[in-house]
C-alpha cells in the first residue's frame, strides 16, 4: 500500500503549526464556509430572494436518476481533499484555495443578491427509492442561495488542479472531465439547480485559476 507523504501519527495539537502539518489549517476554511451557509439559509428570507430561471430550465425534464451523480458530488469532494492530502501536500493546498475562492465569491454574491429557483417538482411525478431521496434532499437544502452553484465550482476546481497535475493517470484524465459534467448535468435534472447557476460559477473559477495557475499568488 502507497505511504503517505506526511506521518500524521506524529501530529500533535503542538506541532499544527509546523511546517509539516500547518496544510492542515486550511480546513478550517469548512467552518467558516459552514457557518456562512448556515447564517445565508436561515437568515435571508425568501421575500428578499430573486428568482433564477431560463427557458432551457423548463426544457430539462426532471429525473430523478440523477440524484446518484449529484450525491456522488459530496464524495468527489472529500475524496479528492483526502487523497490530496495524503500524497501531494502541494496541490492539496492548491485544491483548498481554489475552494475557497468559489466559496468566497459565492457567499459574497447570496449576501449582496439573494436567490432563489422555483423548479422543483410540486409532487413527485412517480414513487421510488430514488425520487424519495431527492424528496429528502429538498428537506435539508432549501432552494436559496443557488446562483453561483457550487457544486459547479468545485467540481471544476477539483478538475483543474487534477489536470495540472503532472501525476495525475491518463485514466483519471479521461474520467474526470466526464463524471464533472455529469454532476453538473445532475443538478439540472434534479432540479437543484438553473443553468444560469452553472453558468455563474465559471468567472469564480476563472479567478481561482488565474490566482493559482497564472499569476501564481498562492503557491
Amino acid at each position: 500500500m502507497r505511504q503517505p507523504t506526511v506521518d500524521y501519527r506524529k501530529l500533535r495539537l503542538s506541532n499544527l503549526r509546523s511546517p509539516a502539518y500547518r496544510h492542515l489549517l486550511l480546513l478550517g476554511g469548512w467552518l467558516v464556509y459552514f457557518s456562512l451557509y448556515f447564517l445565508t439559509e436561515q437568515l435571508i428570507p425568501y421575500e428578499s430572494c430573486h428568482v433564477v430561471h431560463c427557458a432551457l430550465d423548463d426544457a430539462i425534464p426532471f429525473c430523478e436518476f440523477f440524484i446518484v451523480p449529484y450525491l456522488l458530488w459530496f464524495l468527489l469532494v472529500a475524496g479528492s481533499l483526502l487523497y490530496l492530502l495524503l500524497y501531494d501536500v502541494p496541490n492539496f493546498r492548491r485544491l483548498s484555495i481554489y475552494i475557497m475562492i468559489t466559496q468566497a465569491g459565492a457567499m459574497l454574491v447570496y449576501i449582496l443578491w439573494p436567490s432563489i429557483q422555483l423548479l422543483r417538482p410540486e409532487t413527485m411525478p412517480r414513487e421510488n427509492l430514488f425520487t424519495w431521496i431527492v424528496s429528502f434532499v429538498y428537506r435539508f437544502d432549501t432552494p436559496t442561495g443557488i446562483l453561483p452553484s457550487l457544486h459547479a465550482a468545485y467540481s471544476i476546481a477539483i478538475l483543474s488542479v487534477f489536470e495540472h497535475r503532472r501525476e495525475t493517470r491518463l485514466w483519471w484524465r479521461i474520467l474526470l472531465p466526464i463524471l464533472v459534467v455529469i454532476i453538473i448535468l445532475a443538478t439540472f435534472f434534479v432540479k437543484q439547480h438553473s443553468v444560469l447557476d452553472a453558468l455563474a460559477a465559471i468567472p469564480l473559477c476563472l479567478l481561482g485559476e488565474l490566482l493559482i495557475y497564472r499569476l501564481r499568488l498562492l503557491q
